[in-house]
């Protein structure tokens, strides 16, 4: 039996994917797969999921060029988290930063300040829409 079987998935079919750097420790950003990405992430050593708004299997980079490449892949005592451990081609934002982490809240949650510096904007990394 595959470890795939021992997984608990939600009712519509889909895990939370946390990927975090292999070298830094960094948790970069959390995505949501279903069966067929996390076949084609073990079959590829790439990151895939689904989107849920857009409701598309996509692979990280695919458009950015801002790969991950998988180092190691784990779950929870539940069965119902994976960690993907990955070494991160550029930023693993969508909007230029490391991490999507990149805002930590102060005080007692009235304000919020950025704590990484933008390595790309939007629009250098995918174009103008």
């Amino acid at each position: 039996m595959s470890f795939i079987d021992q997984l608990k998935w939600t009712s519509d079919g889909l895990i939370p994917a946390i990927v975090q750097d292999h070298r830094t420790g960094r948790v970069l950003m959390m995505a949501w797969m279903n069966r067929a990405s996390l076949e084609k992430t073990v079959e590829t050593r790439r990151t895939w999921f689904w989107s849920r708004s857009r409701k598309k299997f996509w692979m990280k980079g695919e458009s950015s060029g801002h790969v991950q490449v998988v180092r190691d892949m784990s779950f929870d005592c539940d069965g119902d988290t994976l960690l993907i451990q990955v070494d991160q081609t550029g930023a693993a934002c969508h909007e230029g930063y490391q991490s999507c982490f990149f805002r930590s809240i102060e005080g007692g949650g009235e304000a919020w300040r950025t704590t990484e510096p933008l390595l790309e904007t939007p629009e250098s990394i995918y174009g103008s829409k």
